[in-house]
Order: C-alpha cells, then sequence, then structure tokens
C-alpha cells in the first residue's frame, strides 16, 4: 500500500494551494468534508496545527490561520515535524498490509514493532493507538498486543457485509425516520465530488471514511439505537479489508450513482424504495467483492 499524507498535512496543503490569508476561519466540518474524514481526525490534527503555530484557536468560534504560507510546502512539513506524522501514517499503512499478508503473528510487543517498521517512541505510541482505536488489535494485560482474529480473512469481510445486509435497509424503513437537510446535502457532495475525479486521486482513507459516513448518517436517522450501534462496530472492524478491496476502484462509479439514487429516494421520502434500492446496493457490492477475492487473500 502507498503512503497515505497525514490529515495535518494536508490541511497545510490546503491553507497553502487556496492561498487563505490570515485571519481565515478553517470550520472542522468543512476540512472533514474537502479532506472525505471524520471530524475527529481533523479536531486532532487541528489541536497540532494549534501547537506548531499555524493555526490559532478563538473560543466558541474555532480555528482561524495565523499567517499566510509563502515557502514550499515540503519545506514547511519538515520545519513544523509534521514528517513525523506522514511516517505514522505509511508505518501503519505497512503494518495493516504486512497482517493482511500473514507476515505478523497474531501476538506481538512494542519492541518487535518499533523495530520492525523504524519507529520512534512516539511514532510508535501513534501507531499502536490507531490500530487499538480501529478495534484491530489491543493490548494484553500485563505485556504485549494481540491482533483481532476479526476480518482478516475474505470470507470475514464478506459475513460483515452480509450482517450489513440485513441491517440497513430495515434501519431506513423505522418509524419516525427523519434524515436531516443538511446531512442529506453533505452526503450528496461526497459522491459528487468522486465522480468528478475523487475516485482515481482520493487517498485509502478517505474513500473508506466517505463510505463510512455516508452508511452511518442514513443508519443513524433512523433514530433506533441498535442499528447505529452495531453499523458502527462493523465498521471499526472491516477498515483492514476495505483498504485492500480498494486496490481494484473500477467499481466506485457505480457505487456513487447507487448512492446517489438512495439520497434522491429518501429526499422525497420514498423511504420503502429507497430500502430496496439500498438492499440492491449492499447485494451488487457483495457480488463484486466475491469477484475480487484474489486480491483481499495474503
Amino acid at each position: 500500500m502507498k503512503p497515505e499524507k497525514s490529515i495535518p498535512s494536508q490541511i497545510v496543503e490546503l491553507i497553502k494551494t487556496q492561498g487563505l490569508p490570515p485571519g481565515s476561519h478553517l470550520p472542522a466540518q468543512m476540512l472533514a468534508d474537502r479532506l472525505r474524514v471524520s471530524r475527529s481526525p481533523v479536531n486532532e490534527a487541528m489541536a497540532l496545527l494549534l501547537q506548531k503555530g499555524v493555526l490559532k484557536r478563538e473560543p466558541n468560534r474555532g480555528y482561524f490561520v495565523t499567517e499566510l504560507i509563502n515557502q514550499p510546502l515540503s519545506t514547511l512539513v519538515e520545519q513544523l515535524g509534521l514528517g513525523e506524522s506522514d511516517a505514522v501514517t505509511s508505518a501503519y499503512f505497512h503494518l495493516a498490509d504486512d497482517r493482511l499478508r500473514g507476515l505478523l503473528p497474531d501476538g506481538f510487543s512494542e519492541a518487535m514493532i518499533k523495530t520492525r517498521y523504524s519507529l520512534t517512541l512516539a511514532q510508535l505510541n501513534a501507531v499502536l493507538g490507531r490500530i487499538a482505536q480501529e478495534g484491530w488489535a489491543e493490548k494484553k494485560p500485563g505485556y504485549g498486543w494481540v491482533f483481532s482474529s476479526m476480518l482478516t480473512t475474505p470470507d470475514t469481510l464478506l459475513q460483515s457485509y452480509r450482517l450489513r445486509l440485513a441491517l440497513e435497509p430495515a434501519a431506513l424503513l423505522e418509524p419516525g425516520y427523519r434524515l436531516d437537510p443538511q446531512v442529506l446535502a453533505r452526503c450528496r457532495a461526497a459522491e459528487i465530488h468522486l465522480l468528478s475525479g475523487g475516485i482515481d486521486t482520493d487517498t485509502a482513507d478517505q474513500l473508506h471514511d466517505r463510505g463510512v459516513r455516508f452508511h452511518e448518517s442514513l443508519v443513524e436517522a433512523s433514530g433506533n439505537s441498535f442499528f447505529i450501534d452495531a453499523i458502527r462496530r462493523v465498521n471499526r472492524v472491516r477498515r483492514l479489508l476495505s483498504y485492500r478491496s480498494m486496490k481494484d476502484r473500477s467499481r466506485y462509479k457505480e457505487h456513487c450513482e447507487q448512492h446517489l439514487h438512495v439520497l434522491d429516494l429518501l429526499e422525497h421520502e420514498r423511504n420503502e424504495e429507497a430500502s430496496q434500492a439500498m438492499h440492491e446496493h449492499l447485494d451488487s457490492t457483495l457480488r463484486n467483492l466475491s469477484a475480487i477475492s484474489g486480491i483481499l487473500k495474503a
């Protein structure tokens, strides 16, 4: 898997390429939409850029650009130490790929990971913190770590889609279902972005988070906490094989069109048709993943 730019680096790049002047407001939701990630990593990135002096924070107003960026991006990234964030992201993907290839044992020590991926202690903690948060590894009582047994084979990814096939269409039929117009507009804009070229240019992180945000937003509109908890849990642990499936992006155009169709139906409160369309979409995805099972195998 190719290295991915860190969120802080992407925010700095956006400030520079847009020529944003000092005092420009950077809303977290705007950045999350532009970078196709959730607000949580954006907030973490802006807190880091606050420490680096790139941004300032005003109570109850958010983050603002401190000064115009004139120097080359690579120079600024090095000066600010953001390259370390990129190193963490690169090591994360390298580790993920090694796990899927069967090159790492179920149990491992921090020292082994630190040595294998040439990490500093801070980088090691950041990598392990991320994989623990995403649910595919956890610290054992006492000493060492262990990888989750879930979602490291093609069969387990297909099982997760069969669960979603039963759950998501039903969520759209819940009494009192309501999708907020602003949420609907954000979901639609994300799909249009991908159809306008983002399918080829977005990172694996961005593609995965875009899909997660679409499906979780629609389930959250059901107001049913059991549906919401189940979809969040399955999304946290399917990330690894989701990344590998992105090596074949030919199906994404069809996915985007199917997503837009579901949104159109929900906008007009045609929930039964939307539920059927969601079932057809997930069933189609399940068939596509079965067809590329060779990519998913170690």
